[in-house]
């Protein structure tokens, strides 16, 4: 009766220690810590040893990403996904901060607010067709990868995205954005503040990409609610809303 307790305590452990470490590969937030770090180093030896193999080890990243996707593309592309979330809202552009000082000192604040809600606005309406994409990346993720997500470091699945989407985003989104920066007027509103702006004297004459700009922010705000979704998976276990899940992360 002891020993069959403490084997089945034995057992539970270990299941424990291996859930740690999928969800520290998984999630993008950095922990540090020595002990963590020591508990990563053992399982990355052992990923087979307590009932979690490799097939379910990556089935079970596959699952969370996607989830983190979905809930993260629902939440960027309503009214307010950028504009109203001040962690990604997408400011008027860093290189151009001349022009909004400028213009604001001239009293024609509304005309850059006006282009600042517009490239939102954009972001919102065209953010939902990166879904697919990174749907697409997780599918194409082989075993092999997703073990080495596991036995990386703890940024490790961000990272794969980053490096397997983010050409395939800019190529796919740019067009997107460019058609939603016509449709809610973002366009006419860049160019009146721009050309009103390269009309001062003595100013330095610029007109910077808007396209490419709100393209790179709008995939930046999409990571960052990702990354948030896979925390709310590392954290909580009512998030865990699969048997892979539970099995993977722990109940």
């Amino acid at each position: 009766m002891i020993i069959a307790e403490r084997k089945s305590k034995n057992i539970y452990m270990r299941r424990s220690v291996i859930s740690i470490a999928v969800i520290l590969a998984v999630c993008t937030i950095s922990v540090h810590g020595q002990v963590l770090k020591n508990a990563q180093k053992f399982v990355k030896k052992n990923i087979n040893s307590v009932g979690l193999t490799q097939d379910e080890a990556a089935a079970g990243i596959k699952e969370a990403l996607s989830n983190g996707i979905n809930k993260g593309v629902d939440m960027v592309s309503k009214v307010n996904g950028y504009f109203g979330d001040q962690e990604i809202k997408i400011p008027f552009p860093a290189e151009a901060k001349s022009v909004e000082e400028k213009l604001r000192a001239l009293g024609m604040g509304k005309k850059v607010d006006e282009v600042v809600l517009s490239i939102n606005r954009a972001a919102e309406d065209a953010s939902v067709k990166a879904r697919d994409i990174f749907v697409a990346a997780i599918k194409q993720m082989t075993v092999t990868d997703a073990v080495n997500i596991v036995k990386g470091s703890d940024d490790a699945a961000t990272r794969y995205l980053q490096t397997h989407t983010t050409d395939e985003l800019i190529r796919q989104f740019r067009p997107v954005i460019e058609e939603s920066l016509n449709r809610v007027n973002a366009t006419r509103y860049w160019s009146d503040v721009m050309n009103t702006y390269n009309k001062i004297p003595m100013v330095k004459k610029m007109n910077p990409d808007l396209t490419d700009y709100v393209t790179r922010k709008a995939m930046e705000g999409l990571f960052v609610k990702i990354a948030h979704e896979e925390k709310e998976i590392r954290q909580n276990p009512a998030a865990r809303t699969s048997d892979l899940l539970k099995k993977v992360f722990g109940k």
